[in-house]
């Protein structure tokens, strides 16, 4: 079904059709059930530029340090991960789960040449922010104009 509600992740299909063949059975039954997706996401990035560096930022929410993997391979950085649900409250107890669980993996080409032993960064409030020095070769330089 194209477009439908059912062209989405299969197990989650299949809980939906559970779902709304017990309410066409039942007209009484609770409200249908969110249920937690553990497929491929993406975190959101703002990534600028000026004449010193690159910066990234990402919103990595709800997620621990340690979760959290960055890698630079040649004028590639991955960033990699996973954001756990939280087990404290039993999932059959929420009645809908908008945001995203499960592995992602973002990967960017720099293109320009950077100060790979500079790189650095920081995760602090859910923000994961990377900031990539561009090599002395790569910055703009000034040149004078001279009268002769």
């Amino acid at each position: 079904m194209n477009g439908g509600r059912y062209d989405r992740d299969p197990f989650e299909t299949l809980i939906r059709l559970q779902d709304d063949i017990t309410r066409a059975l039942n007209p009484r039954a609770a409200q249908p059930r969110e249920h937690v997706s553990s497929r491929v996401w993406s975190p959101n990035v703002d990534v600028y530029e000026d004449a010193e560096r690159i910066v990234i930022k990402a919103d990595l929410p709800g997620m621990k340090q340690s979760d959290i993997d960055i890698e630079m391979n040649g004028d590639t950085l991955t960033i990699r991960g996973e954001r756990k649900f939280e087990e404290e409250t039993k999932r059959d107890n929420y009645v809908r789960i908008e945001r995203q669980y499960g592995a992602f993996q973002r990967s960017f080409t720099i293109g320009i040449p950077i100060d790979l032993e500079q790189v650095r960064a920081t995760y602090r409030n859910g923000i994961l922010e990377l900031t990539i020095p561009k090599a002395d070769g790569a910055r703009p330089k000034k040149v004078q104009v001279s009268t002769e």
